[in-house]
């Protein structure tokens, strides 16, 4: 008699209960997704916390001003050499080969019949460089 009393009341008892439930919302915690702008601040900080690179120590050394002028100095002339070596090629006038040496740098192109050669050749440590365009026809 118990028993089934026992049985009844926890019965009766689950049942009284009602389930409530809502729809799922998601909601991203980084504000670069949608989230919490405030957040921000927070995760930057986590961020740098756990970061563990450090720059190599001659990127953090300054240039002076002269050393600023001559790699520029250096960038320009070598910008005017391969503009030089490129009206060469594709100018008005078009070579069919060609040498121009710069410092210890040989420069030497060769068109063919469906491709031009652009050998770069560095004296001073002996490496070659070899550059193949493809020409496309236009007729």
């Amino acid at each position: 008699m118990f028993k089934i009393l026992g049985t009844v009341s926890t019965l009766a008892l689950c049942l009284s209960f009602t389930a409530a439930s809502q729809e799922l919302v998601y909601e991203p915690n980084n504000p670069s997704f949608g989230g919490n702008p405030f957040n921000s601040s927070h995760l930057l900080g986590i961020a740098n916390a756990q970061n563990s690179f450090t720059a190599p120590q001659d990127e953090l050394e300054q240039e002076t001003q002269a050393e600023l002028f001559i790699r520029q100095l250096e960038n320009r002339l070598l910008s005017g050499l391969a503009n030089q070596v490129a009206d060469a090629i594709f100018g008005d006038n078009p070579q069919d080969s060609g040498t121009i040496a710069f410092d210890d740098q040989i420069i030497e192109f060769v068109r063919g019949l469906d491709s031009i050669t652009i050998t770069v050749t560095d004296l001073s440590t002996g490496t070659t460089t070899e550059i193949v365009l493809p020409i496309f026809s236009t007729s």
